[in-house]
């Protein structure tokens, strides 16, 4: 027996219900337009580029405001870049988190862990 109710598809004007963001219909789809999106970024000359960052800035900011030391493991784009590329090696846009971190910050921006997505201000 699951252990949470099924909700709605969040796929605009899909009325499906899911355990999951999206319905089985749409979740390749919304896989695909995120990949599309970014997957052609996160290349060599990122791994490259973001370790460097992280050798500059080894602490997780996040952490450090709650008087935490914590190693960063990552490099967020604060503003979230949305496949615009001028946005994505913005190093201005850049901070150094810790793994937990980042992955709290992604799952409140993107609508995961059951959260509702964030509008992205421009």
């Amino acid at each position: 027996m699951p252990w949470k109710p099924k909700r709605i598809c969040n796929y605009p004007g899909c009325q499906s219900l899911t355990y999951d963001r999206y319905c089985e219909k749409h979740k390749k789809e919304m896989l695909k337009v995120q990949n599309d999106r970014t997957s052609k970024m996160y290349t060599y000359q990122w791994r490259k580029a973001s370790k460097e960052f992280l050798k500059k800035h080894p602490l997780c900011v996040h952490c450090e405001r709650e008087a935490r030391l914590t190693p960063a493991t990552e490099v967020d784009h604060i503003k979230p870049h949305g496949g615009d590329r001028k946005l994505f090696w913005n190093k201005n846009n850049w901070q150094p988190l810790c793994k937990s971190c980042h992955s709290k910050k992604t799952a409140e921006e993107d609508g995961g862990f059951g959260n509702s997505p964030k509008p992205v201000k421009g």
